[in-house]
């Protein structure tokens, strides 16, 4: 039956004024009589209450009860055995209730239909039992509603109800569906530790003082969407076992979750609250759906754990979001929200990836997440922060900032305000404590700041003001596969450097590559060598600004290999290039300069054997004229030309000779040893090649020790 219908049956015409209205009484006529209950005389009144019998059904829409008339209804129905109210169906649509409405532990063994019913007095259905359908829909009640330890095992149903005074439903049992949708509750609103075993449905209620639900169950679905709760909203140690739906609700007083349990879906999306949200110790155990909600005040979820994914996209948090010790054991999505006044995040661990791509910071903030992965991929900062990980993997593409910006990674647990550390039992399984960034990509470093983190995997290309980027404490470097490659020829050995991911990618990617270069891992376009020459530049400067010379070394080699590899220098620079590279590795590998500078040393001196020393040294000759009357006496002193040796070449003795002549060249001196023509050639070349090795495998060593 629909509580918002006309009234169809027989009006009583007795009691009103017509002039007030125009039908009279509307109560319905008791049945063999012309009027209602109200307006029976007594003595059909006590014929018709003598006639009724325990569990039987009475129609009375309409009708006006005084207490005392209510009173002998209800004795009229009373079990004697047990002294207990017994009705059948019960109708009383639309009627009055002037004094105290003292139904007690009555059962209703049908349908108790109370639609658009007014109760003037207290509603008194404490311990009822209704069996059938409870209809209170559209029911107004002026006074207090007592419904505590009630039962209704059919539906319950106060939709559009008015309570004027206190609605105390505590400790009530709903075994079917509980209906208080679009419900004005002007004061309190009781249901502590009610049970309902259906769904219940608050939809578009409106909850004008507070509303306390400490310690309910809901069994099956509860349905809060668009609900008003215009002061506190208390909903402590509440059991969600189904969905538990708040979308678009509106808390203008505190909201009070604490220690509720969601073991299912939990939807607060488009919920505003407008002064504190407080989950403490809130347990979500599937989803929790949190987007664009509007936290006016606090948003309290300190040490709440999130089983399921939790889900905060697009929210908005303009006061302090209080995170410490939260615990999110999957993907926590923080996608496009905005932190207008945030300073502090966490410290919380998340066994997934937290996601910030797209959202926004308005003030200074710490962030403190012991997580698997962090995207912050388009991310606002619009003041100072401090990003402290553990355990995460960063992806920071295309992120905006124009403070300074720290991402460091933390050696030691993180630490609650209380002193004590965050528990990760969440990332046991983990690899390790290490911070490793993914992606730097469209980043402008003038403000990034990068303290003891694996940048092995890094994506630098695009990277902005990356010469300004400054490295503190132990940034590691992917580096170059060590171990000699004998499938090649000539076998491949590449010496040990500090490499760009990238590089990696590129050298992985060309044909005939050798093992050891890694390919890429996060599906980005490959860069190549033309892309990749100024990231090592870059990098370099950065190096030396930090006075860490080594480690600007390797960054040099790596952007003269991709200047020797790109495909915009001439071919003779490429040559040069290569050259540098062959002999001394840009004048950065002692050791390949100084095998060329031995191998140099010994062809020299092999050379000078066969063909540079004479065999023997020249006589020298002494010739003059005496004149015939005296005097002075000019001699002419000669010698012969060296002569190239006819025995043998390789002795012990021209070794040696040669040897003296080889290291004087190589300190650009002239041994003063007699040579053949060919020799003086040879060590001409000599003096001109082994000082340039000389000075590269010093150059190179040099630039290994430089601080």
């Amino acid at each position: 039956m629909s509580t918002s219908e006309p009234p169809r049956w027989p009006h009583c015409a007795h009691g009103a004024d017509p002039a007030a209205d125009s039908v009279g009484c509307r109560g319905i006529h008791v049945p063999g009589h012309t009027a209602c209950l109200a307006h029976l005389t007594s003595t059909d009144r006590d014929a018709y209450l003598t006639g009724l019998t325990p569990g039987d059904s009475i129609d009375h829409r309409g009708t006006t009860f005084t207490e005392p008339l209510l009173l002998a209804l209800l004795n009229a129905l009373r079990d004697p055995a047990t002294g207990i109210v017994r009705l059948g169906n019960a109708a009383c649509n639309w009627a009055t209730f002037e004094g105290d409405a003292r139904f007690g532990s009555a059962t209703f063994e049908g349908d108790a239909l109370f639609g658009a019913a007014t109760f003037e007095g207290d509603a008194l259905f404490g311990a009822a039992t209704f069996e059938g359908d409870a209809w209170f829909g559209s029911a107004t009640f002026k006074s207090n509603a007592r419904y505590g330890s009630a039962t209704f095992k059919s539906d319950a149903r106060f939709g559009a109800a008015t309570f004027e005074g206190g609605a105390l439903f505590g400790a009530a049992t709903f075994k079917s569906r509980a209906q208080f949708g679009s419900a004005t509750f002007k004061s309190g609103a009781w249901f502590g530790s009610a049970t309902f075993e259906g769904g219940a449905r608050f939809a578009s209620a409106t909850f004008k003082n507070d509303a306390r639900f400490e310690s309910v169950t809901f069994e099956g679905d509860a349905w809060f969407g668009s609900a008003t709760f215009k002061k506190r909203a208390q909903f402590e140690s509440v059991t969600f076992e189904s969905r538990a739906q708040f979308e678009s609700a509106t808390f203008e007083g505190g909201a009070w979750f604490g220690s509720a349990s969601f073991k299912s879906t939990a939807w607060f999306g488009g919920s505003t609250f407008k002064r504190i949200a407080r989950f403490e110790k809130a347990t979500f155990r599937k989803r929790a759906q949190f987007a664009s909600v509007t936290f006016e005040g606090i948003a309290g979820f300190v040490s709440a754990t999130f089983k399921g994914l939790a889900m905060f996209g697009g929210a908005a948090f303009e006061g302090r979001a209080a995170f410490e010790s939260t615990t999110f054991e999957d993907d926590a999505w923080f996608k496009s929200t905005t932190f207008a006044t945030a300073d502090r995040f966490g410290p919380l661990v998340c066994a997934g990836r937290i996601v910030l791509s797209g959202s926004a910071f308005g003030g200074p903030v710490t962030l403190l997440f012991a997580a698997r992965r962090l995207e912050c991929r388009r991310t606002r900062w619009s003041a100072t922060a401090e990003i402290r990980l553990r355990y995460a993997t960063v992806d920071f593409a295309h992120a905006v900032f124009e403070y300074p910006l720290t991402i460091a990674s933390a050696l030691d647990p993180l630490v609650l305000t209380d002193g004590s550390e965050l528990a990760e039992t969440a990332l046991a399984d983990a690899p390790g404590p290490d911070v490793r960034v993914a992606s730097l990509r469209g980043v402008d470093a003038a403000h990034l700041v990068l303290a003891d983190v694996d940048l092995s995997g890094c994506l630098f290309t695009g990277t902005v003001h990356l010469d300004q980027l400054r490295l503190e404490g132990a940034c590691t470097f992917d580096t170059a596969p060590s171990s000699v490659h004998w499938r090649r020829w000539p076998p491949v050995r590449f010496t040990d450097r500090r490499v760009l991911a990238e590089e990696h990618h590129w050298r992985a990617s060309q044909p005939g590559a050798v093992q050891g270069w890694n390919v890429a891992v996060l599906g980005a376009e490959r860069a190549g060598p033309l892309q990749l020459a100024p990231v090592y530049r870059a990098l370099r400067k950065a190096f030396e600004d930090g006075k860490h010379e080594p480690g600007a070394a390797d960054f040099y080699y790596g952007e003269m290999e991709m200047r020797r590899h790109a495909g915009d220098i001439p071919r003779s620079e490429r040559g040069l290039l290569t050259a540098y590279w062959a002999l001394s590795g840009y004048g950065l590998r002692a050791s390949r300069a100084l095998a060329w500078l031995g191998a140099g040393m010994l062809l020299t001196i092999v050379l000078l054997m066969a063909f540079g020393l004479a065999q023997d040294t020249p006589n020298q000759t002494a010739t003059g004229t005496v004149p015939a009357g005296g005097g002075k006496v000019t001699f002419e002193i000669d010698k012969d030309d060296p002569q190239n040796p006819t025995g043998d070449r390789f002795t012990g003795e021209r070794f040696e000779k040669a040897l003296n002549v080889t290291l004087n060249s190589v300190v650009f001196r002239s041994s003063g040893q007699d040579l053949t023509t060919a020799g003086t050639y040879i060590e001409m070349t000599s003096r001109l090649t082994e000082p340039v090795l000389l000075g590269l495998a010093v150059l190179a060593v040099r630039n290994r020790v430089k601080r």
